[in-house]
């Protein structure tokens, strides 16, 4: 019951968050400007860090009976352990930390440190995979040519959808990892392959309007080319018709579909525990509006980060596909991972992009 309303109170916190985002920052319509911008950039990255303070005492100390599942599990690994005398073939944790003996329970916490190290590594892990969405929704926007003052609206509904979707798919997924532990494997494989493709991917052009759902929603409701204010529908001689934002909005939820089909294996291959899944999630979604409208005209200068979210999802699809026979520690993890995207970033700061003339039809997204 306890473990119920420390759900419960996650999601109307999460609740609370998004009105006041959309209530107090947006009470008039207007563009939101880079410095705005990374000031909730900011703030969102300290309610994180504030949170994984929550997570290092509740799993600590088993409030709310968090945290109660890997310390069983860590004990009766430990007690198979002892019958069969089972060693990893190979450990990657700094000296400090304890071994985390048996097969069972790797990848739940055993108590608040691996909580906090786990909830921070699926949280950084889920903001980096985002940069690529990020690019992905600069694009759609640019496409549709979303005007900067109604931007937010789309990405906020798309924020809200986004959540919906990865809880279900969340639950789905724990669910089927906890029946058929073999998943695990098949995760492991599509983040290999999801990396493979990312490196060997180019730079296509996309036709959104052929995308499978936009031709599903406009087989039942006609298209209207204009925008109509803010509105997402709208009426022409009676009939309700779409507009280019509810276009926008389709392709946004769509991609982040995708998006998370990838990303949300590659949480579970840092812990089990759902609701560390979860809210590292809603943490990373949550901050990625305002990521999106600080970096959108800076995302080319990033041009090695693809290679470091490369490195990341390799090295988990490996970690899941190895677990049984590879013990990395969840602080050795987040270090791995802290390290491929700060190698990305600094040279990308390093070695520049050359300039490039702007394009005609460059759509600015912050005004």
């Amino acid at each position: 019951m306890a473990t119920v309303l420390v759900w419960a109170a996650f999601v109307v916190l999460v609740l609370i968050i998004l009105a006041f985002d959309l209530g107090f920052f947006n009470r008039e319509e207007k563009a939101i400007t880079a410095r705005q911008a990374l000031l909730r950039t900011l703030a969102y990255f300290l309610l994180a860090c504030g949170f994984t303070v929550f997570v290092y005492y509740s799993y600590e100390h088993h409030w709310f009976d968090l945290g109660r599942e890997g310390k069983a599990a860590a004990e009766a690994s430990a007690n198979e352990h002892a019958a069969v005398h089972h060693e990893p073939w190979f450990r990657l944790a700094y000296p400090f930390e304890a071994p985390r003996k048996g097969g069972a329970g790797k990848s739940l916490p055993h108590n608040g440190t691996d909580a906090a190290t786990m909830f921070f590594t699926g949280y950084l892990v889920e903001q980096s995979l985002s940069m690529d969405n990020i690019f992905v929704i600069a694009l759609i926007l640019t496409y549709f040519q979303v005007p900067a003052i109604l931007q937010h609206r789309v990405l906020f509904w798309g924020i809200m959808g986004a959540l919906i979707m990865r809880g279900v798919m969340i639950g789905l997924g724990a669910v089927v990892i906890e029946s058929f532990h073999w998943v695990i494997y098949i995760f492991g494989l599509l983040l290999i392959y999801t990396a493979f493709k990312m490196l060997v991917s180019g730079d296509e052009e996309v036709d959104f309007e052929e995308g499978k759902m936009v031709r599903l929603f406009r087989r039942f409701l006609p298209y209207h080319s204009g925008f109509v204010g803010d509105h997402f529908l709208t009426r022409v001689h009676g009939k309700l018709h779409l507009t280019p934002l509810a276009l926008a909005l389709v392709v946004v939820e769509t991609s982040d579909l995708l998006f998370a089909v990838d990303s949300i294996p590659a949480v579970f291959g840092i812990t089990h525990d759902p609701f560390l899944v979860f809210t590292s999630n809603v943490f990373a979604i949550l901050g990625l509006r305002s990521l999106y409208f600080a970096l959108a005209d800076l995302l080319d200068k990033f041009r090695y980060l693809k290679y470091s979210l490369v490195v990341v999802l390799a090295f988990v699809g490996v970690k899941m596909l190895a677990h049984s026979y590879f013990e990395i520690s969840p602080l050795s993890s987040l270090t791995l991972i802290v390290v491929a995207l700060a190698a990305g970033i600094g040279a990308s700061f390093v070695f520049p992009a050359p300039e490039h003339a702007p394009h005609e039809d460059h759509v600015d997204h912050v005004a």
